[in-house]
């Protein structure tokens, strides 16, 4: 096997290459992926708790139904049609809280309804709320690819919007701006987020939202049977540790266990500061590759995963938002008691009680910044050093204390407690610092911080969360755009609108 040369060598087994992959099949290319770790997916896997299947980091999705723009991607690629999903409450599938104001906020699906559901908390801004919603479906029409047309070079202009700023300038209700705000998690948004990077995360939602019922690796499972009905090779256990080059060119992909994979075009679908590290800096220019190495990420996260007792805490089918006070917007460096993403799980549709509690907050790596040394996966087991377990029971408590604030009862409902912290992401998910989404896109500097599907190598393309955008759907038509650039057409993103 290690003797043939593929069309295409795909490094990391995330979303952006699963996808990638199974278009380049689909179009007649011979692929390979390579994956390091024992579960293929990236941000897709899941894991097991009590019998409770967690999500490491898809909690909900949006754009699923019909006619929107991840339903036409997902039913091209053969695997909408066998998604198990609930749609979340139309009234309020994320609701924003916050301590000062001791009130629960509905974030609603359907244009007008979000309107409607908002405006009984804030009668005299009906028009602030109208000019929202109309200003982030005008940034979403802006950006071609999120439509499924042509992609087409940056509109400077929208990529230098801020979106603190324009919370800001929208209304001078302190309330309001958080509410509007307040999915800041889905992005990790600081004082220098784009307003088109809220725009792009949040329409999807409004327009429906869903959650996968078992979680989100359904969804990685789905393509790898697409992918192998294809004839697409995969390989777990093959961490690309080298990427030798020729004549200016990348000729293969060395693993750690000695393994040597040729391919005619490499596209990494790992954290591109990696992906030149293993090809070398001296093969490529010295300002564009301490560019790629000196953009900022965006921060990680520090997780709760609470398996419940039956009966004991009614399922709520929505998420809630909860910040300290107004302030905490665009703060990502917020301690695990200002901000925290509560999600609940069941493993039925419809279900009265839950059966598991997601909780994350932000954390910064400096904080495990004495462990990093340490390195622990299913697949390569090993004891993170003396304090670290204390520490985390530290940050856990912390969590429970605001979560009682929602369910005073927690904890005598709970069966186990578990915990992930920026190391557990770096880890099992290969992002450099355990970075919840790759770059920290800056409106003042856009196109610094920006990483494209091509590279400086001919045969280098990249994909994932790190280029153009992150999460489902950003990943997503970015596998489309890093395809239609290798593919030298763009009549890709055509067929699939016009699927």
């Amino acid at each position: 096997m290690e003797s043939k040369i593929y069309d295409v060598v795909i490094i990391g087994s995330g979303l952006g290459g699963l996808i990638s992959g199974l278009l380049l099949a689909m179009e007649g290319k011979s692929v390979c992926i390579l994956e390091k770790n024992n579960q293929y997916g990236g941000n897709l896997q899941t894991f097991v708790r009590d019998k409770n299947i967690f999500d490491t980091g898809v909690h909900y999705i949006g754009g699923l139904e019909e006619g929107q723009n991840l339903n036409k991607i997902f039913s091209y690629l053969g695997i909408r049609s066998d998604l198990k999903l609930e749609k979340m409450d139309p009234n309020g599938f994320d609701q924003i809280y916050i301590d000062a104001d001791q009130t629960f906020y509905p974030l609603a699906q359907g244009y007008d309804n979000f309107v409607a559901q908002l405006l009984p908390f804030f009668p005299d801004q009906e028009e602030a709320l109208k000019t929202y919603i109309t200003d982030i479906q005008n940034v979403c029409e802006r950006i071609p690819a999120y439509t499924l047309n042509k992609p087409s070079p940056h509109d400077e202009a929208l990529i230098q919007i801020n979106a603190k700023s324009y919370f800001e300038n929208l209304t001078s209700n302190l309330s309001l701006r958080a509410v509007l705000a307040g999915q800041n998690f889905l992005y990790a948004g600081t004082e220098e987020t784009p307003f088109y990077v809220h725009a792009l995360c949040v329409n999807s939602y409004i327009q429906s939202a869903y959650r996968c019922l078992g979680g989100g690796s359904q969804i990685s499972k789905l393509l790898i049977k697409q992918l192998r009905a294809h004839g697409v090779d995969l390989f777990k256990h093959k961490e690309v540790v080298a990427l030798p080059m020729e004549a200016g060119k990348i000729e293969a992909a060395v693993t750690k266990c000695g393994a040597v994979y040729k391919g005619n075009t490499f596209i990494s679908n790992i954290d591109p500061k990696i992906t030149l590290q293993h090809i070398g800096s001296d093969n490529f220019r010295k300002t564009y590759y301490n560019r790629i190495q000196n953009i900022p990420l965006t921060t990680s996260s520090f997780s709760v995963f609470i398996t419940l007792k039956e009966g004991c805490i009614p399922y709520k089918n929505h998420n809630i938002y909860h910040f300290s006070d107004h302030c905490q917007l665009f703060n990502t460096s917020s301690s695990s008691n200002q901000f925290q993403l509560i999600s609940m799980s069941s493993k039925d549709k419809m279900a009265a009680f839950a059966d598991g509690i997601s909780v994350l907050t932000y954390m910064s790596f400096d904080e495990v910044k004495i462990w990093e040394n340490s390195f622990n996966t299913v697949h390569t087991p090993q004891d993170r050093p003396e304090g670290y377990e204390v520490f985390k029971k530290q940050k856990t408590e912390e969590i429970l204390l605001t979560l009682e604030k929602h369910i005073p009862n927690i904890r005598s409902a709970i069966k186990g407690i578990y915990s992930a912290s920026p190391l557990s992401y770096r880890d099992y998910i290969g992002n450099v610092a355990g970075s919840l989404y790759g770059p920290c896109l800056s409106s003042s500097a856009p196109l610094q911080h920006y990483i494209g599907p091509t590279s400086k190598i001919s045969n280098l393309y990249f994909t994932g969360q790190h280029v153009n955008m992150h999460g489902i759907l950003g990943v997503s038509i970015g596998a489309l755009l890093t395809c239609s650039v290798l593919l030298n057409h763009t009549d890709l993103f055509d067929r699939i609108r016009n699927h």
